[in-house]
C-alpha cells in the first residue's frame, strides 16, 4: 500500500516537474526574443528559472529512486554474491535515507522562515516568493527518504530469502 502510493505520487510529482521545464521553455524564449528583438526582457526571467530548477529536481529525486535511476557503481559489488550485493545495496539504501532525511530536516526551519517572513528573490518590477521551491525541498527529500526505506526492505528481504529484490523499475 505505501509502496503504490509512493509510486503513484513519484510519478505525479516527476510528470508536474516535465509540464514544469516544458513551460519553463517558453519563459527563455520570451525572454532571449524580448531582450534581442524589442530590448525589453520578460522582468523576473533569471530568478523563476532559478527557483524553478531547484524545484524541478526535487520533484524528480522519488522518482528516480523508486524507478531505479540513481546512480549504481557495480566494479566492486560484481564481485560478490546474490546475498553480500543485497546487504550492501540495503545499506547503500539506509546511507540514501539519512542522506535525504538530513536535507529534509535541515529546510524545515528554512522552509517556514520563508513562508513566514514572505521570502522573496528579485527587486524591483517582479519579486519571486521563495517558499515554493523550499517546501518542495522539504516534500521531495521526504519522499526520496520513503523510497530508500521501501528500497531497504526490499533489498533486505531479499537478502534473507537469497532472492533477487523486486525491481521497480519494471513496474513504470
Amino acid at each position: 500500500m505505501l509502496a503504490r502510493l509512493t509510486d503513484w505520487l513519484s510519478r505525479s510529482l516527476m510528470v508536474l516537474a516535465a509540464v514544469l521545464a516544458f513551460l519553463l521553455c517558453f519563459l527563455v524564449v520570451a525572454d532571449v526574443i524580448g531582450r534581442t528583438v524589442f530590448n525589453s526582457p520578460v522582468q523576473g526571467t533569471p530568478e523563476i528559472i532559478s527557483l524553478s530548477i531547484v524545484i524541478v529536481c526535487y520533484l524528480q529525486a522519488a522518482y528516480a529512486i523508486r524507478s531505479g535511476g540513481m546512480l549504481n557503481v557495480e566494479v566492486v559489488t560484481a564481485l560478490f554474491g546474490d546475498r553480500t550485493r543485497s546487504w550492501l545495496a540495503a545499506f547503500a539504501s539506509l546511507c540514501g535515507v539519512v542522506f535525504f532525511l538530513a536535507i529534509c530536516y535541515g529546510s524545515l526551519e528554512g522552509a517556514a522562515y520563508a513562508w513566514e517572513s514572505g521570502e522573496y528573490e528579485g527587486e524591483g518590477a517582479l519579486r519571486v516568493p521563495v517558499w515554493p521551491a523550499k517546501f518542495v525541498i522539504v516534500l521531495g527529500t521526504g519522499l526520496a527518504s520513503v523510497g530508500y526505506v521501501l528500497m531497504m526492505f526490499s533489498q533486505i528481504r531479499a537478502a534473507v530469502t537469497g532472492r533477487p529484490a523486486v525491481s521497480h523499475s519494471a513496474q513504470h
